[in-house]
């Protein structure tokens, strides 16, 4: 088995859906959910992103604009999908997820979602400091204002939602998702009686990148020391793509690295995750493992990075029949 010191990066990632979880490996992903029946529907589909195959996604810094993209892309893809099997009429869902049709709604969903979570975690921190400035004329003591009230606004958003009953079960299987991964970078065969027992804490989860974003900009704007208010609110904007790439890149590293100073820095997004990730039930857990083997061949991974032989790996015998 290898050492605890080492950090073991499976390489997938994934969301959590209503009743369900959407798991990614590579260009390749898997929606499971849990219809209405009881029964688990699993779709598999490729994604290869906005820009597929270019050398710019590859480019540190520059990537993380484009991975944020996706994200916000196929994250809309697959909760409308697994909204889908909760419909009124009742109708079952197209084989494909998603058409033509339905990739012009919700990249306009997405234009408008990046438009309100910038006005709101942005701009509006801003408005509020400046109204500060009129009795305060440090300017260190307003950037530092900023800063409190733009994370107190992310904080404050994300203990409300998560008071929402439908938010909770939500985060539930969100927990079922991070618990099925901690489960395979542990080196443990994944089944459900593993998985319940690993932690739903992880550190490249998307809520830990958010509040990388919250936390980067409050540094960045800090050193932004023009009088206009128009130019401060631009410079702003146009520095959001720039705190993205920053974030995503000390996302990554986190995935990657058990340093000393990285954990640290992982540490506020693992408390944050406290509420974005709930304990999941075992039909949840079966719920995610089966997204997780639709796209993963974790006995092969356990097997290279773990050194398990065909005799210790058992077949998930809690699969569901």
């Amino acid at each position: 088995m290898a050492k605890k010191s080492k950090t073991h990066y499976s390489g997938i990632g994934g969301q959590a859906v209503l009743e369900g979880v959407m798991m990614k490996n590579g260009d390749k992903y898997a929606v499971a959910v849990r219809k209405p029946d009881g029964e688990i529907d699993i779709q598999v589909e490729e994604y290869k992103g906005i820009c597929a195959d270019k050398k710019i996604t590859k480019i540190p810094f520059i990537r993380g604009i484009f991975s944020f993209l996706d994200s916000l892309v196929l994250g809309m893809k697959v909760t409308m999908h697994s909204a889908s099997f909760y419909e009124e009429d009742g109708e079952e869902p197209e084989k494909k997820i998603g058409n033509k049709s339905d990739d012009i709604m919700m990249g306009i969903t997405v234009a408008v979602s990046v438009i309100i979570a910038v006005a709101l975690f942005m701009v509006l921190p801003f408005l509020l400091s400046d109204l500060l400035g009129k009795v305060v004329r440090n300017a260190s003591l307003i950037a530092i204002f900023e800063g409190l009230i733009r994370i107190l606004i992310f904080v404050g958003y994300i203990a409300g939602i998560s008071l929402m009953e439908d938010i909770k079960r939500l985060y539930r299987y969100h927990g079922a998702e991070h618990k099925c991964i901690n489960c395979i970078e542990r080196g443990r065969p994944l089944n459900v009686k593993n998985v319940m027992r690993s932690s739903r804490q992880h550190k490249r989860c998307g809520t830990s990148f958010l509040l990388f974003v919250v936390l980067v900009s409050v540094i960045v704007f800090f050193f932004i020391r023009v009088d206009n208010i128009a130019l401060k609110i631009v410079i702003r904007l146009l520095l959001v793509p720039v705190i993205a790439g920053i974030s995503y890149e000390l996302i990554r590293l986190a995935g990657r690295s058990n340093n000393v100073l990285v954990q640290v820095i992982s540490r506020p997004g693992l408390w944050l995750q406290k509420l974005t990730t709930k304990e999941p039930d075992e039909d949840m857990v079966k719920v995610a493992i089966a997204s997780v083997e639709s796209v993963f061949d974790w006995k092969a991974y356990l097997r290279e990075e773990f050194g398990y032989t065909d005799e210790n790996l058992p077949e998930t015998e809690e699969a569901e029949p």
